[in-house]
């Protein structure tokens, strides 16, 4: 009869009664006998079996007149290799990505893009009161006047792709602040500030490319006073509690300055402010606001992809 003892295999060697097996055994490791028992690990066995005597040598002959301990392995893993696999069982096919044509030349507006200025008027905007902007549209160039008041989009988004434009002036004129100031505001709560930053000393959290108070830009990309330059913008919007109009998910962005990344998916922490710090309050989607800062600066191709 056979006897089935439970106990721990060791690289070395078996614990077993001396009075069952006193010379070599013989070892049987799932059907194959083996010589060497060291590379075996106690953690892949299931099972282990020790017979002697006439069990032994009637299943293994005079091999086994020493004992035998018969070893079976653990069950292999259901899961297959993955050099087995077929590679079109991670392939999808039921999902289409649209076809969206590319502009003509690098900045140019996509086949699905939002025009919101190409250069001929401003019938997409509104100033802050609902009625047409007052600011200068000239040779496909929008320019702040100052005093007009900021101007903000009739359309209203929530997450977008934004492509837009600006230059300050090519003269030089204030320092800090006060050069070259204008700012972009995400659903006009959260500013993308504008700023001449070309060798211009103000706080980092100011500066072009900055989220105004709230991120520093990872690097300074501006080009000197009446150049233009670009942003290129992803823009998730927060989300709120329907319930309690908590906050679940900041606002996100993403900016590249003049093709050089500035801001890496931070997290906006509420309404950018000038005083005070930042929080949030419940609200939908919300316009593009472009902010009259007191300094002529100016703005042209700005097209958004809602996402």
């Amino acid at each position: 009869m056979k006897r089935i003892f439970i106990f721990t295999l060791l690289l070395s060697h078996f614990v077993v009664k001396a009075q069952d097996i006193q010379l070599t055994p013989l070892y049987v490791l799932d059907g194959k006998v083996i010589k060497d028992i060291k590379w075996i690990s106690p953690s892949n066995l299931d099972r282990i079996e020790v017979l002697k005597g006439k069990e032994a040598t009637s299943k293994y002959g005079d091999a086994g007149k020493n004992g035998v301990i018969v070893m079976t392995s653990k069950p292999a893993s259901s899961i297959p290799a993955r050099e087995s696999l077929d590679p079109r069982v991670t392939e999808l096919w039921d999902i289409k990505a649209p076809v969206v044509t590319p502009g003509k030349n690098s900045g140019d507006a996509p086949s699905d893009a939002i025009v919101l200025f190409d250069g001929k008027d401003l019938s997409s905007w509104s100033n802050g009161s609902g009625s047409n902007p007052a600011w200068e549209v000239k040779d496909g160039i929008a320019t702040v006047v100052k005093g007009s008041g900021e101007i903000k989009t009739k359309q209203e988004f929530g997450d977008i792709q934004l492509h837009i434009e600006w230059r300050s002036p090519a003269a030089a004129e204030g320092d800090g602040q006060n050069r070259g100031n204008s700012g972009i505001f995400l659903q006009g709560l959260y500013e993308l500030q504008v700023l001449d930053s070309y060798e211009n000393i103000t706080y980092p959290n100011g500066q072009a490319g900055s989220i105004y108070k709230q991120h520093v830009p990872l690097v300074n990309a501006s080009r000197k006073p009446g150049e233009w330059q670009v942003y290129d913008v992803i823009y998730s919007a927060p989300r709120f509690s329907e319930k309690s109009g908590r906050i679940i998910s900041p606002a996100y962005i993403t900016v590249l300055h003049n093709g050089v990344l500035v801001q890496n998916h931070v997290a906006i922490i509420g309404g950018t402010q000038y005083k005070g710090m930042a929080a949030y309050k419940t609200h939908g989607k919300g316009p593009l606001t472009l902010q009259d800062h007191g300094t002529p600066v100016s703005y042209r191709n700005i097209w958004v992809r809602e996402l």
